[in-house]
């Protein structure tokens, strides 16, 4: 017996060991080869907002077709703004997010958000007028619309289609 625990056959008995039991528990544990993001409801987190903010808030009025919302919040901005952020994953399994805030000055808002000031272009979407905005090392895109009383706000890592799209689906919600 005493040879097992010596030397190095000792060492080799106890190797096998611990790796059998790796093996064992790796064999026996369930795995899922699916991939899971995690669904959030933010129609609550929207109502808070709405209750919040002296303006009409604006949400997606149904969300784009397999696209997974899995972050809301509401944080602080600037001068004491309050800002609600819903954030997605796409049906390619990019990141997209809406932002929208009361924030003043807007174009300081807007910047931050797209973490770039540089106008690239425009695009039409729903008959509006949203600017574009990119940052290539951060592979950001971002469209921005400025209205008298909220700055919408939607960038991620999502192509100018996907983008578009969730652009398109915000709708004004009734105050109340």
């Amino acid at each position: 017996m005493r040879r097992f625990t010596q030397g190095f056959y000792g060492y080799a008995v106890a190797l096998f060991v611990c790796l059998a039991a790796a093996a064992l528990f790796l064999l026996i544990t369930p795995q899922s080869r699916e991939e899971h993001i995690p669904r959030l409801d933010y129609s609550i987190t929207v109502a808070n907002f709405g209750h919040a903010v002296p303006y009409q808030v604006w949400a997606p009025a149904k969300d784009p077709a397999g696209w997974v919302p899995n972050s809301n919040k509401i944080a602080k901005g600037q001068n004491g703004a309050q800002v609600l952020y819903l954030g997605y994953a796409t049906t390619k399994r990019q990141h997209a997010m809406f932002v929208q805030s009361d924030e003043k000055p807007p174009a300081e808002f807007a910047s931050r958000m797209a973490n770039s000031d540089k106008a690239v272009g425009t695009e039409q979407i729903n008959g509006q007028p949203w600017e574009r905005r990119f940052r290539e090392d951060k592979n950001q895109r971002t469209l921005v619309r400025a209205l008298p009383d909220v700055t919408l706000v939607v960038t991620g890592t999502a192509d100018w289609p996907e983008l578009a799209e969730l652009a398109a689906s915000l709708q004004q919600r009734p105050k109340g």
